[in-house]
């Protein structure tokens, strides 16, 4: 095994340890550098530990950037607190870069005085030169006024997997890296392991066990490696928060939306019916409906807008929950349609997952402007009920709303959410069912 995995920590180190309130921290790297996934694992186990949590991802829109470049650079921005928290965190305590474009793009976030955790590995000529930094930022003043800690991530991570004899090739193990940052920072804020160890054994247990034995040797490697130098000399902790008693679990906004119109359908006592076309980032809300067949969901993926809407409108006069999905410039192309729902007095629910941007726009960038579109957007006298939900969580109840409202007023509602909702994700306390509501059909 790894001389890293099994050192024990230098008897003279002297250590501090600090209790802080809430740390926001983005993990930022190559879209093939598996941030999505260190930070979702971050995240799970921080809600496992009993904190608050909110999470923001953002990733390129391009399907795959050159590795390196700036366009290329995915992110995921974590806010966990032993308090009540709304939003994933404005500006990041930490950043961990692995690679220049990752710094480049994400350091002018960085508040003042905050930590820079770098996998100095990727700092040559040729990343360098991709991230356009004339000079290594590791050398200049670029850094001034931050707290950082270089890293070689790449290089612990592969003598580590080559120590432990692990059968896979070298790129397979470079793979591994994003896991061994994972390690470091679960040392530095005092994370359990467990909870991304048994994901790990059931992700690649008996699929792929080599794969499996690859990532926990990461992950150790990079808890034992901060445990055991004297590159970090703090270690922090953050006390569970305090929450109203119940069950909860991990929700984002389109998961939370999914659930909640299967929820409105069974209070309706209805069957429920979704036409959608797939478009970012509303496309979640019809992978998570599809899972649902068992409560009688239909779900059908049109081959257009127009076509998705109005199969929808004709669910609706046929009894079902008619919901059609889509974002900003689905809606444009729904319009029609929807004034003839409004016509033929027929309940029907509209989501619009807003993204940034005019026209076609920018389908991994959020933005919160399509108001005006929702309310005014038709031609002629075309009132419509607008709702807007105002966390992930929150998602779940004004779905539920949205169906109520369209029954009881039989008219086209819109269900406002946006990106950040809906790839956001925070605790989310499920409810007594016998608690919610009916939905009166006439």
């Amino acid at each position: 095994m790894s001389a890293i995995l099994d050192t024990p920590p230098p008897s003279g180190l002297e250590r501090h340890h600090e209790e802080v309130e809430t740390v926001t921290i983005r993990f930022a790297g190559d879209s093939g550098d598996g941030m999505q996934l260190t930070g979702t694992q971050f995240t799970n186990t921080s809600a496992v530990v009993g904190n608050d949590i909110s999470t923001l991802p953002d990733f390129p829109a391009e399907i795959r950037a050159p590795a390196g470049s700036l366009p290329g650079v995915s992110g995921f921005q974590l806010n966990f607190s032993s308090r009540d928290i709304r939003t994933p965190g404005d500006q990041p305590n930490v950043l961990v870069a692995m690679n220049p474009a990752a710094l480049k793009v994400n350091l002018p976030d960085l508040e003042d005085g905050g930590t820079v955790i770098v996998n100095t590995d990727e700092f040559n000529k040729e990343n360098l030169k991709k991230a356009a930094y004339e000079s290594s930022p590791l050398e200049d003043d670029t850094l001034r006024g931050f707290r950082v800690h270089r890293l070689p991530i790449t290089t612990l991570n592969i003598r580590a997997l080559q120590e432990a004899q692990v059968q896979l090739t070298r790129k397979e193990m470079d793979r591994c890296k994003n896991f061994f940052a994972l390690g470091v920072l679960y040392w530095l804020y005092d994370r359990p392991m467990e909870p991304t160890l048994e994901w790990i054994r059931a992700k690649f247990g008996k699929k792929n066990p080599e794969v499996g034995r690859a990532n926990e040797i990461a992950l150790k490697t990079g808890y034992n490696f901060a445990d055991t130098t004297e590159v970090f000399t703090t270690h922090y902790t953050v006390r569970k928060a305090e929450i109203a008693p119940g069950k909860y679990r991990k929700i984002t906004g389109n998961e939370a939306t999914a659930i909640g119109f299967v929820a409105a359908a069974e209070l309706a006592g209805q069957p429920l019916f979704y036409g959608s076309y797939p478009i970012t980032p509303a496309s979640d809300i019809l992978h998570e409906l599809s899972r649902h067949k068992n409560f009688g969901v239909k779900t059908f993926q049109a081959e257009d807008e127009i076509a998705a809407v109005c199969a929808a409108i004709g669910a609706s006069f046929a009894g079902h929950v008619g919901i059609t999905g889509t974002s900003g410039p689905g809606v444009a192309l729904k319009q029609e349609a929807i004034g003839l729902a409004v016509m033929t007095e027929l309940p029907l629910v509209i989501i619009n997952v807003q993204r940034g941007g005019p026209s076609t726009g920018l389908p991994t960038k959020t933005e919160q402007a399509d108001l005006f579109q929702a309310v005014w957007g038709r031609n002629g006298e075309c009132p419509a009920i607008v709702v807007a939900p105002a966390t992930p969580a929150d998602c779940f109840h004004m779905a539920i709303e949205s169906v109520r409202l369209a029954f009881k007023y039989m008219t086209p509602v819109f269900y406002l959410s946006d990106g950040y909702l809906a790839n956001g994700a925070e605790p989310w306390l499920i409810p007594d069912v016998e608690s919610l509501p009916k939905i009166e059909v006439k």
